[in-house]
């Protein structure tokens, strides 16, 4: 048995570059590089805004798709 959301329910991802990567986990080898375009869902992560950027910081794990 399958789960029908209507499209008004579905979530669009956003799309951004990776601009800084930590060094990731002994579990969660870091496969992201800086430069990499990435998609990812429309919550995930924390907004937070350095020296008047804004910049989006989430783990790797919430990265649908890197294009």
């Amino acid at each position: 048995m399958g789960l029908l959301l209507p499209d008004t329910a579905k979530e669009k991802p956003q799309r951004g570059k990776v601009v800084a990567v930590g060094k990731g986990g002994k579990d969660e080898p870091m496969e992201l590089k800086v430069g990499d375009q990435v998609l990812y869902g429309k919550y995930a992560g924390t907004e937070l805004t350095v020296e008047g950027k804004d910049y989006l910081m989430m783990r790797q794990s919430d990265v649908l798709a890197v294009i």
